[in-house]
């Protein structure tokens, strides 16, 4: 498969120790948006379905989603220090899920795993994003549903303040979020013509997009 993007690099912070323990602690004081995700992708997926997160970060989309039913959750994170803080964040809830590192490039996985693959905030930072969402495809159920939730790079400036202001973030917090969506999160990002054209170089093919404040959803069927 020519991946157009093969040798993209992550340009942002790496997210192991100190960093990754302060993206864990500003993120669950919004934890209502994962609260309000988990329970839109809970319409999505069967009963005791099996469900993959890929970079789930703190794993609190996957806590969230536990407590809306009796699904099979496993996420898997590039991050050691992500798998350790998901964990521990799990067991301290009382939340089984299964936390791991990997690659999104190359899941360990065997073929036709789950029935539901999420992948939130982090396809921008992958280095071989076409390879990823033909590994999304190789690993989901036939009939099984993908979606991918990202930033999008023609989101405004106005739309991006507004987002950081809803945050309810310290000073220093949101003048450091302010920094990384201008220099970093957006510069990465995807307009949704690009994930169309990514998506129709894998066995998807196609994908359907819906606009999402500053993001998109794009949902990938087998």
């Amino acid at each position: 498969m020519d991946d157009m993007m093969t040798t993209k690099a992550y340009k942002g912070l790496p997210m192991e120790g100190p960093i990754a323990k302060w993206y864990a602690k500003i993120t669950l004081k919004d934890i209502h948006r994962h609260q309000s995700m988990a329970a839109r992708m809970a319409k999505h997926i069967p009963p005791g379905g099996r469900v993959l997160e890929i970079a789930p970060g703190p794993g609190y989309f996957c806590i969230e989603l536990a407590r809306l039913g009796q699904f099979q959750i496993t996420g898997l994170d590039i991050s050691q220090s992500f798998v350790e803080i998901a964990s521990k964040s799990a067991a301290a809830a009382g939340i089984k899920a299964e936390f791991r590192r990997g690659d999104a490039a190359d899941l360990p996985f065997e073929a036709d795993s789950f029935d539901f693959v999420f992948c939130q905030a982090a396809f921008k930072n992958f280095s071989r994003p076409i390879k990823a969402i033909a590994e999304m495809h190789r690993v989901l159920c036939p009939a099984g549903v993908s979606v991918i939730s990202d930033l999008r790079r023609d989101a405004t400036s106005s739309d991006i303040e507004r987002e950081i202001k809803s945050m309810h973030l310290g000073r220093l917090d949101e003048i450091f979020t302010r920094w990384t969506f201008k220099n970093v999160l957006l510069k990465n990002a995807y307009t949704p013509e690009e994930m169309h054209a990514m998506v129709a170089q894998t066995p998807f093919e196609k994908c359907k997009i819906d606009l999402d404040g500053i993001g998109f959803l794009a949902w990938l069927e087998k």
